[in-house]
């Protein structure tokens, strides 16, 4: 055989069932009928080249056979043997006309058509008008023969008989294998004797014409003189058993086995004296024995039926035979295997056939076809051009044409030729391995570089891991894979907006590959029980890949329009690994579970208050009570207005407080001069001014981003003239920061027990935005006390000595909690508001008198 197999896709089916043995059938004409292991039986045009017709049954379809006169075909699922009418696939095929748009037409076919209600038959064969059924019981086989009514009847089969035989599990496997064997399709074929007249059945597939001498010699002389069919049966327990249909008092009887399950039965001519009929009988194990049924002719001797056994390489999946060739597919190649007594593999049996016989296992050297993943093959036929063309299904469900090269019969014959051919086959082998070597090299490549990246992987979780840390516990030591963020107003289209960029800091020896994303979820610490609303989170994911050791990644998102108040808000960070991206496209489809699979690595989380938010007024002067200015005159204007309609809606139409005259909150914390120079010295002149201490200590406050970035207020850096800044909260109300050092001491302690502190003050119309700056300004100093050194016992006694007016302050001001709660739980002469404005004296007076921060 001379050049290379040509291999055309006809149609893809999808990937088959692992559990199921496919099947190619012809039909009517140019018609396949394709069997998946599904409930769909699809029907292939092979001159359209298209799928024309699909018929669907109520459960996953066994076996098909077709009448020999091709006017009914019997189908096999598990619920039983269904009949339907070629007419109806035409008309179908009639009602919808062939276009490339269209697609095929969809069939039902219903219990009407149903005419054996046996379940679970596992192959079908129809010989004449008896239509045979095996299927496969607890623990026996069982092979039934029903009567099929005449075409122009209609009704239900008639059973004429059956036959059992006892279920044994092949000697060569184990119990595991052996069930799995059980659903592998039994194997049915019809051989007839020469001597009978041909008739339209032995033309089709699965009916084989035997020469009359190895007929009798294999299944009797009665048999033989009574011209009857006899039935092959290829059992997964590796029996092969024989039933002839016309001899009375027939049974199964068995003859031989592969202790192994068998693949294929077929005939093949062998010789070319009678080309008409078959010489040998072909049967094939699972695990690559083939048997060889043949007639011997011993030396002076009768002839006598020789079952010769050898074995190739399996394991094998599915088989064919045509004159002189057996066609056999491995799964990760197909090869031809010449059974012709001329080949070269055979000439030592043509001298020495007795010992060949004695031999168990003789391994033959079949020609490779290159052709990989074949799961079933359909009868082998021959084209004009002389070369052999096979049909087949591949593991993915694809329809295959596989051409084999036509072969020189004029020069296979000289020595020099076969040495040619041999050297051929040599060479072709060898590249064959070559490509094999090179798949199997980019395979294991590729599976070195999904464990690389999984141990990547697993080591940068076991790294976020040993490092994690909630928000009242932190860690001891930072996360060597961190974010941190930054605030900064834009403005765009006369609306401001808030904008975080938040970066990721990546400080380990480790890369940060595909597959890896930044998930950042928003949400408030607290919420308006006014408001009419839950407190809602918003997610932000950020695929991103190759991060490397030593860089960062910035990412921005939108936190909060111009007029939220809705702070402090949480940022928590995390990193998220799919799990799909350590597969291909192709690996993927068959799990699909895994596209939703993720490791989630929680980060840090990061705290957004008030002192990130803020719209500094850097320009502004510093005299008294003078707050920001709108920087939008059109917005300042709309903002007066909608605040006076508020106020004189509020007062009923009378005239309200001015501007100036309306109430200030404040709140204010001390904190000692010595705590700050101790920790914020680096950022400060040792002989500076007591000015330069405020002033740092409010640049301090205001630069600080979340997670240890810059807040980015109106710049990259703010620098402060003075120690009074004027600035815009989110809520739009106006506020003051003001930082001052005073001297705090007690009158009987002496001058040299005074304290320098600075006292921290915060003022502004809205007692939001008291609250939120002096809450935001509480957490920077508790962050700042915990690198604070211990203090000395003189300090400690300054502050032991101003507890106690402060104790007594706040039991004064608990005993008018209780008293304002209870007045307003009964309701005696107290209304809502005047209760609330009794609690928030009550909260203006506990922030006004601070405790000392040492």
């Amino acid at each position: 055989m001379e050049g290379r197999c040509s291999v055309e896709t006809l149609a893809d089916f999808g990937f088959l069932d692992a559990s199921f043995t496919p099947k190619i059938t012809p039909g009517f004409g140019p018609d396949l009928f394709v069997l998946t292991g599904s409930d769909e039986v699809y029907v292939f045009n092979s001159e359209e080249r298209k799928l024309t017709v699909v018929l669907q049954f109520p459960g996953p379809v066994s076996d098909l056979v077709q009448s020999p006169d091709k006017q009914l075909i019997y189908v096999s699922c598990s619920s039983g043997v269904y009949c339907v009418s070629p007419q109806l696939l035409l008309s179908r095929t009639q009602n919808h006309p062939a276009d490339v748009s269209s697609g095929p037409a969809e069939l039902q076919i219903s219990s009407d058509s149903l005419v054996i209600g046996e379940e679970g038959v596992l192959s079908l064969l129809l010989v004449g008008s008896v239509l045979l059924l095996l299927s496969h019981r607890d623990t026996l086989w069982l092979l039934s023969l029903y009567k099929t009514p005449e075409p122009a009847e209609s009704g239900s089969c008639e059973l004429l008989g059956s036959f059992s035989l006892p279920l044994v599990l092949a000697a060569v496997c184990d119990d595991d294998e052996a069930k799995m064997g059980t659903r592998r399709r039994p194997v049915l074929i019809c051989v007839h004797s020469a001597s009978t007249s041909p008739s339209e059945e032995t033309s089709v597939n699965s009916h084989y014409n035997l020469e009359s001498v190895l007929f009798k010699l294999l299944f009797g002389v009665d048999a033989a003189l009574a011209k009857s069919p006899v039935v092959l049966c290829g059992l997964p327990d590796g029996r092969l058993c024989s039933l002839p249909l016309r001899l009375p008092g027939s049974r199964l009887r068995v003859l031989h086995s592969l202790e192994q399950p068998v693949v294929f039965v077929g005939a093949s001519v062998v010789t070319e004296t009678a080309p008409g009929h078959a010489q040998c009988l072909v049967a094939v194990g699972e695990q690559g024995r083939v048997l060889l049924m043949k007639t011997e002719n011993p030396e002076g001797g009768d002839r006598a039926a020789g079952f010769l056994e050898t074995c190739v390489l399996g394991p094998v999946v599915c088989g064919s035979v045509d004159k002189q060739h057996l066609y056999y597919s491995t799964g990760s190649d197909m090869l031809m295997l010449d059974l012709s007594e001329k080949s070269p593999g055979r000439e030592g049996q043509e001298k020495n056939e007795e010992s060949f016989r004695k031999s168990s296992a003789v391994v033959h050297s079949p020609t490779s076809l290159k052709v990989c993943r074949v799961s079933a093959l359909a009868a082998p036929s021959r084209v004009a051009t002389g070369g052999v063309q096979l049909l087949s299904l591949s593991v993915r469900g694809q329809l295959q044409k596989i051409l084999l090269p036509e072969e020189r019969k004029d020069l296979s014959s000289h020595p020099s030729a076969q040495v040619c051919r041999s050297a051929g086959d040599l060479l072709s082998a060898i590249g064959d391995v070559c490509e094999r070597v090179s798949a199997l090299k980019t395979a294991i490549k590729s599976k070195n570089q999904i464990l690389k990246h999984l141990n990547q992987v697993l080591n940068i979780s076991f790294l976020l891991i040993e490092h994690a840390n909630t928000e009242d516990q932190p860690p001891k030591q930072e996360k060597q894979i961190r974010c941190h963020a930054r605030t900064r107003w834009s403005r765009l289209l006369q609306k401001d907006s808030l904008n975080l960029t938040c970066v990721l800091e990546n400080s380990s020896s480790f890369i940060l590959e595909r597959g890896w994303t930044l998930s950042i979820t928003v949400f408030p610490v607290s919420s308006s029980l006014t408001a009419g609303k839950e407190s809602s989170s918003t997610n932000f994911s950020f695929p991103f890949h190759n991060l490397c050791p030593g860089e960062t990644l910035d990412v921005s998102l939108p936190l909060a329009a111009a007029g939220d108040a809705s702070f402090p808000m949480r940022v928590s960070c995390s990193l998220l690994f799919s799990l799909s991206s350590l597969l291909g496209e192709q690996e993927i489809t068959h799990l699909p579970g895994l596209q939703s699979s993720c490791i989630s690595l929680p980060l840090n989380t990061l705290t957004v208050d008030w002192l990130h938010v803020l719209q500094v007024d850097i320009n502004k002067n510093t005299t008294s009570h003078s707050f920001y200015i709108e920087a939008d005159p059109i917005q300042a204007f709309l903002n007066s207005r909608r605040t006076e309609f508020r106020r004189q809606v509020e007062t009923g139409g009378r005239e309200g407080p001015s501007k100036t005259e309306q109430e200030l909150f404040s709140a204010s914390i001390r904190v000692s001069s010595e705590l700050l120079r101790d920790t914020l010295g680096s950022d400060l002149n040792p002989q500076g001014s007591k000015s330069d201490l405020c002033l740092s200590l409010l640049d301090w406050l205001l630069s600080e981003g979340p997670g240890g970035g810059k807040g980015g207020h109106q710049g990259d850096k703010i620098d402060l003239s003075s120690s009074v800044v004027h600035a815009r909260g989110p809520n739009g109300a106006r506020v003051k920061l003001t930082a001052m050092e005073v001297k705090v001491g007690e009158e009987d302690t002496g001058k040299e027990d005074s304290l320098s502190t600075v006292d921290v003050q915060v003022e502004s119309s809205s007692i939001a935005a008291v609250c939120g700056l002096h809450h935001a300004v509480l957490r920077r100093i508790q962050a700042l006390m915990l690198s604070a050194p211990q203090r000395s016992a003189s300090t400690k006694r300054l502050q032991s000595l101003g507890l106690r007016p402060a104790l007594q302050r706040a039991e004064c001001l608990l005993h008018q909690i209780q008293q304002t709660r209870v007045s307003g739980a009964f309701g005696v002469g107290v209304s809502s508001g005047q209760t609330t404005a009794s609690l928030l004296a009550i909260y203006t007076e506990l922030r006004k008198n601070p405790l000392l921060i040492l």
